[in-house]
């Protein structure tokens, strides 16, 4: 017996529909759920005396569940078959006298204008607008001025939806024109039979007066799990919320059927603010063995260090789940933006919605562990937030290391996932008779105030490896010697900090666009100029170009990241490595120099492209991959060197990390030279 359209056209034709409910008879239709599933939300906009008009009824029984609920009294139906009018009219006659079921087309009906409070459509308008061609199109306008027509000022047009984009976009630009309040409600999917994937939306449309002139749209959304509802500012706003709830619903359906080894995030969003508040990913290990206790749990990424490779990367976040012993972990970042009361706070929040995410097979009750670094959600201090026309919004934040110690971020938030600089933090010494606070005293969260940039430390390991490249120079040995060097990118300065302090000799030039990054890394990482450090804003291709005219540097290094994230590399900027560029860049090194490149590329063949540039204007380089990163730091000398193997590079580091390890100068015991260069490769 076929009863499915040969074409979503068909569900617009009330031929269709006649032979339908010919064929299919006296059961009920249920299109997209009945009371059970849809009471809370007619509860709230159906009252008892209104009158209520059901447009293409079919043989659904949801108004004889709403007549015998009480929810109310006065209920007509039309349907455009009349085969199923007839149905109706004997099943419900002599049982609901407030009943009526009429042969009427909602295109084109014969009720006076004003009639009704509440006109109810379940999955009619979600059946003529079954495609985008024009006359279907034309086909909604007139069911919408149909029923805006009939409806009384204040009345209610419910209309319950899947929410395809075409079909929401129809009906909230066509009523919010018209100067009608807009209101999307999500039908709860704990309530919901689950005959779809996609949730089920009801539209609340409420006629308003058309008030001359332009007047604001009033457009909300009523998430599934909230009675409030949230103000959106367009219609594609609401358009994007609608969708972002359909794509979580699919989410959820797969990962509750299946099992697979590629990761799944989504974020979840305040609903106040809108803005996103936890970001969930979802990492399987298929291949791990079962065992009742570890199926599922989720992991609490400390705040501020979803940076690093363990939670920041794909491998990263596999190992940290083989780690934990789960077939199943979600790892939640934490948004800076946001404020959380505590791993408790966390739990009690996430519990819910978390567990829709649970893999197939958890048996019931099956308790769910909410795991951390220690137990702790991590501390995050937000010191300074500026906007640089240049850079973008930016934050400067503090944060605590898995070692306890504290560092200082600099962070774009266009690549919110990358830390621009870094620094640690000294921890401030008690005053004279002043006692040590003890650890409970503390307030959860807080960051003691900081006695200063610890100078000394090198927090990025391509930072350490860009130094040992200088183990390259002729000039190094002895040290200290007299050094010329040129840095392109000032960031927080940290590099050339360490450049100034730990080479006495050292003049430093450091090139730099934004403005706003000098201030950065002055007010707020301890950098300053000095007889032997410089900054200059300019752009670097400039800068370089004007020095073209004579060799000055023994050293040049490139630390400058790329604003444009839609190239698959994001540092250096193209620019930086094309030939002609390069061919300047030569210009202005010592024929004994090295220039040091920090090249951040993710594209392959792009990558192959740049090595291939630097082959043809550098006759030596080397290459220094930064574990866990995609960072390769790159050594380029112009000649006439002698190409110096591996085990010279290691002395010449020893000989040079003996040197810098003078007296009373601090140095901290990870940064060894000689880690730097063990795996050095000769491109």
């Amino acid at each position: 017996m076929e009863l499915l359209p040969r074409s979503p056209r068909d569900f617009g034709s009330a031929a269709y529909w006649e032979r339908f409910f010919r064929q299919r008879g006296q059961r009920p239709f249920e299109w997209y759920g009945a009371l059970p599933e849809l009471r809370a939300v007619l509860r709230r906009y159906v009252r008892p005396r209104d009158k209520v008009l059901v447009v293409g009824c079919g043989n659904s029984e949801l108004s004889e569940q709403m007549y015998d609920a009480g929810l109310c009294e006065d209920i007509v139906n039309i349907d455009v078959s009349e085969a199923v009018v007839r149905q109706m009219q004997e099943r419900s006659a002599s049982r609901r006298p407030g009943m009526s079921y009429l042969l009427m087309d909602a295109l084109q009906m014969d009720f006076p204008d004003a009639l009704f409070q509440v006109a109810l459509d379940k999955g009619t308008l979600d059946a003529i607008l079954a495609d985008e061609e024009e006359a279907t199109l034309a086909k909604a306008d007139r069911m919408f001025a149909e029923i805006s027509r009939v409806l009384q000022v204040g009345g209610r047009y419910l209309c319950v939806s899947l929410a395809q984009a075409h079909v929401l976009r129809k009906a909230v630009e066509f009523f919010s024109q018209e100067g009608w309040v807009v209101r999307v409600h999500q039908v709860p999917a704990s309530e919901s039979k689950q005959q779809f994937v996609l949730p089920i939306f009801v539209y609340v449309m409420t006629k308003f007066k058309k008030v001359p002139g332009s007047a604001p749209q009033i457009l909300e959304i009523c998430p599934e799990d909230q009675d409030k509802p949230t103000r959106m500012q367009s219609v594609e706003l609401l358009l994007e919320a609608v969708r972002d709830r359909q794509h979580y619903a699919l989410l959820r359906s797969q990962l509750s059927k299946t099992s697979g080894t590629e990761q799944l995030s989504l974020d979840l969003c305040s609903s106040q603010s809108g803005s996103p508040r936890y970001t969930l990913h979802v990492v399987d290990s298929p291949s791990m063995k079962a065992s009742r206790d570890n199926h599922f749990a989720i992991f609490i990424i400390p705040q501020g260090r979803e940076t690093e490779w363990l939670f920041g990367t794909e491998e990263g976040r596999r190992q940290l789940a083989a780690s934990a012993g789960f077939r199943r972990l979600v790892a939640v970042a934490l948004h800076r933006e946001q404020h959380y009361e505590g791993m408790a706070g966390i739990q009690a929040e996430l519990s819910g919605k978390v567990m829709e995410l649970a893999p197939p097979g958890l048996p019931a009750g099956q308790q769910v562990p909410f795991l951390s670094v220690g137990g702790d959600i991590g501390v995050r201090t937000v010191q300074h937030r500026d906007t640089s026309p240049l850079s973008g919004e930016y934050v400067v934040e503090d944060v605590k290391g898995d070692d306890k110690c504290y560092f200082r971020r600099l962070i774009f938030l266009s690549n919110r996932n990358v830390v621009q600089s870094e620094a640690r933090l000294l921890a401030p010494a008690p005053l004279p008779g002043q006692k040590k606070r003890r650890k409970d005293k503390r307030k959860p969260g807080s960051i003691e105030p900081p006695l200063a940039i610890d100078k000394s430390y090198l927090c990025c390991e391509h930072h350490k490896a860009m130094v040992a490249g200088l183990c390259l120079l002729e000039s190094t040995d002895p040290l200290p010697a007299p050094l010329s060097v040129l840095v392109v990118g000032l960031g927080g300065g940290s590099l050339p900090l360490f450049l100034h302090d730990y080479f006495s000799r050292a003049h430093v030039a450091v090139v730099e666009i934004d403005p706003s990054m000098l201030e950065v890394a002055t007010r707020w990482f301890g950098f300053s100029q000095g007889d032997r450090m410089q900054v200059h804003i300019s752009n670097g291709l400039d800068y370089v170009a004007k020095l073209a005219a004579e060799a000055q540097y023994d050293a040049i290094m490139f630390d400058v990241d790329s604003k444009d994230l839609t190239v698959g590399m994001s540092c250096p900027p193209p620019a930086f490595v094309e030939r002609p560029f390069l061919q300047k860049v030569k210009t202005i090194l010592k024929p004994e120099g090295v220039f040091v490149l920090n090249l951040v590329c993710r594209d392959a063949q792009l990558k192959e492209s740049v090595l291939a540039t630097l082959r043809e204007v550098f006759p030596l380089l080397y290459a220094r991959c930064i574990d866990g990163e995609v960072n390769e730091i790159l050594f380029c000398q112009p000649g006439p060197q002698v190409l110096r193997q591996p085990t010279e590079l290691l002395a010449r580091a020893r000989a040079l990390e003996t040197a810098l390890r003078q007296p009373g100068r601090p140095w901290d015991s990870s940064y060894i030279l000689t880690d730097m260069l063990q795996a050095v490769k000769i491109l």
